[in-house]
């Protein structure tokens, strides 16, 4: 509002008078979230075959047949075929719930339930995808993982705690071929591979030499078009919610790559209603929701 000289009369909606109105916006301010990944670098396969929490869906997996030199008139070997299952279990539930006054929500200019509730639920996509990025991380192969990573080869370098691997903007891209090369010594099939990195990643990424056009095959150097895309089969995913720590004076990320058969995601909504609470111009809206991963 303008200075008011003294004597005048003050107009404004901060003054006696509130001639003139202070204006609500009718629209709320955009409100930006973190990027989810967990759908990207897991299947839902079996999400169909779950219908309440504490339901377990049992995995039947493929035994390895056993292929054994042959030589004539010798007796064959027979073996009956045995692979253990694997359970899915729905052992996680999360809920929302939150209170709307009939009498604010029949005088405001918003649909406050409507706007509350989509915000609920990308709330509980960022929770889901930071419990799954967190507590995945014990669940990696041993020779994927560590200072002596690789099925057959043994020593790629991916860092443990008290010597984490630093990246720069030179060995970058050799980082992420060791990753695929990791992949490829457990004969993991290179359709569907992903690597999940921080923001600071996938910039030194466009630091390093993929700058050029030409190294990438595209049309566009990575600086132009801002994505970076597929590297030696992986699909570059960037997240913010990656668990971070302080090692050796360093922040470092648990970063993670694989593809996207071995994670299993299940969820569903078990119950949706507005419940009336004990304050007569009350209501509460709740959501309940029970997932599983499995990798």
């Amino acid at each position: 509002m303008y200075p008011v000289s003294p004597g005048h009369p003050n107009y404004s909606a901060s003054g006696t008078n509130k001639f003139i109105p202070e204006i609500w916006s009718g629209k709320l301010l955009v409100k930006f979230y973190d990027a989810t990944v967990f759908a990207a670098i897991a299947n839902t396969d079996y999400e169909g075959e779950i219908k309440n929490y504490g339901d377990k869906v049992i995995i039947r997996t493929t035994p390895t047949i056993t292929i054994r030199p042959y030589v004539i008139g010798q007796n064959l070997q027979t073996e009956r075929p045995e692979s253990p299952a694997t359970d899915l279990l729905i052992d996680k539930g999360n809920y929302y719930q939150f209170v709307c006054d009939d009498v604010i929500a029949h005088q405001t200019d918003l649909n406050l339930m409507n706007n509350w509730s989509q915000d609920a639920s990308e709330q509980q996509a960022l929770y889901v995808d930071s419990d799954i990025l967190t507590n995945i991380w014990g669940q990696a192969h041993a020779l994927n993982k560590g200072l002596t990573a690789g099925k057959r080869s043994g020593d790629i370098n991916l860092g443990v705690s008290g010597t984490p691997l630093q990246v720069t903007k030179e060995n970058i891209i050799d980082v992420i071929v060791d990753m695929s090369l990791v992949l490829s010594e457990q004969s993991v099939p290179k359709s569907d591979r992903y690597l999940v990195v921080p923001e600071w990643f996938g910039a030194m990424l466009k630091k390093s030499d993929l700058k050029d056009a030409s190294m990438t095959g595209d049309g566009k150097s990575i600086l132009r078009n801002g994505r970076i895309g597929m590297i030696d089969f992986f699909e570059i995913y960037l997240s913010n919610n990656l668990a971070a720590a302080s090692d050796g004076g360093h922040t470092c990320f648990k970063c993670y790559f694989g593809q996207k058969s071995a994670l299993t995601f299940a969820s569903q909504f078990v119950k949706t209603e507005t419940l009336r609470g004990r304050a007569p111009s009350a209501t509460w809206f709740a959501v309940s929701r029970s997932t599983a991963t499995r990798s």
